[in-house]
């Protein structure tokens, strides 16, 4: 496989930088978050893990050593509710708003950019492969603008048995490819393998990979010992419209009034988005019911690639009767694999 196109040569020089993320649907960046303030939003963030019991006890904290045992993804409750925690951390929110990734933007689009309020962070057990997170398009959850872009970087240096992230160089020319429900992140994968044109390599903290809304990207499995903490960060010109999830945070029961309440009043972070009258564009629901009528038949066949989708539904969906019908499929699935699981009689 290709390493990245290395654009750490590029910066200052926005024209190129465009030219670049128009042709290949992405730019790779190093060392351009100070590993300062990584180093310190990680400290804080395992704090919050090692006290959910996800971290080795009898390691070093900084290690970040993941307890096997308290396995669990999103959108399952456990998961979230820990992550909740971390987001109402001051510091995860400043990244994203750091001069140096706010800059990159307005130094293609020559105009203001809006970091979407909704950031995003990931935690990524190891040994789990079959979770890992499968090619997809950010498109189908973000929506809003189709020049909408994505921030990725990992709080730690990521030696390649870590894993990471890659993308595949110039799938975003070629508009929403056909997808099936998955396990992992999303809870879908593209069906095209897109073979030869994905890119990677390892990444070191302060690493930035930067890509369009459009542009195939996965998630490379952690076969390590140690949790994997990344975050997701999007950015869009202020003139285009933007939906309205990306106006809320990341999780249907958690509020920007929780994630405030230690917040100092005035602080200048809180509810930044209020002071421009953005063009708030609705969600296409379309997509995500695809997925879902998707999920329920390969369910009902007995089908594990459901799991992901149905524990979405049943923890999102506003309609209760789609939530019922996921529980009770994920219900089934569950007798099923005891069942199978069971020693046969000699």
């Amino acid at each position: 496989m290709r390493p990245f196109l290395n654009s750490t040569d590029a910066i200052g020089n926005g024209s190129e930088l465009q030219k670049r993320l128009q042709r290949d649907g992405y730019l790779f960046i190093q060392n351009l978050l100070p590993r300062q303030s990584l180093e310190e939003l990680k400290v804080k963030w395992l704090q919050i893990l090692s006290s959910a019991g996800w971290l080795r006890q009898d390691r070093p904290l900084e290690e970040g050593i993941a307890d096997i045992n308290a396995f669990c993804l999103e959108p399952q409750d456990q998961y979230m509710d820990v992550l909740h925690r971390v987001y109402e951390l001051k510091e995860f929110h400043a990244l994203q708003h750091h001069l140096k990734l706010v800059g990159l933007f307005e130094s293609m689009w020559k105009q203001p950019i809006i970091p979407h309020p909704r950031l995003i962070g990931r935690v990524i057990f190891p040994q789990r492969e079959e979770y890992t997170t499968p090619p997809h398009q950010d498109f189908i959850p973000v929506q809003g603008s189709d020049e909408t872009y994505a921030v990725w970087f990992p709080l730690t240096d990521l030696d390649p048995e870590m894993g990471g992230l890659q993308v595949a160089s110039g799938s975003h020319t070629s508009g929403i490819y056909e997808f099936r429900p998955a396990l992992g992140a999303g809870g879908l994968e593209i069906i095209d393998t897109l073979g030869g044109t994905w890119v990677g390599n390892p990444f070191k903290q302060g690493d930035v990979l930067v890509f369009h809304c459009m542009t195939a990207h996965k998630g490379i499995p952690n076969r390590g010992d140690r949790l994997r903490l990344s975050v997701d960060a999007r950015y869009q010109r202020m003139t285009d419209p933007i939906a309205p999830d990306s106006l809320e945070p990341h999780g249907k029961l958690i509020t920007w009034e929780k994630l405030y309440v230690d917040w100092p009043k005035d602080d200048p972070l809180k509810y930044y988005w209020r002071r421009w009258n953005l063009r708030v564009k609705e969600y296409d629901t379309s997509y995500h019911e695809k997925r879902d009528c998707m999920a329920f038949d390969m369910a009902a066949l007995g089908d594990k690639r459901s799991i992901s989708a149905l524990e979405r539904i049943t923890s999102r969906d506003a309609v209760q009767s789609n939530r019922r019908k996921a529980w009770e499929l994920l219900k089934a699935l569950e007798c099923r694999k005891n069942k199978e699981s069971d020693p046969k009689p000699t």
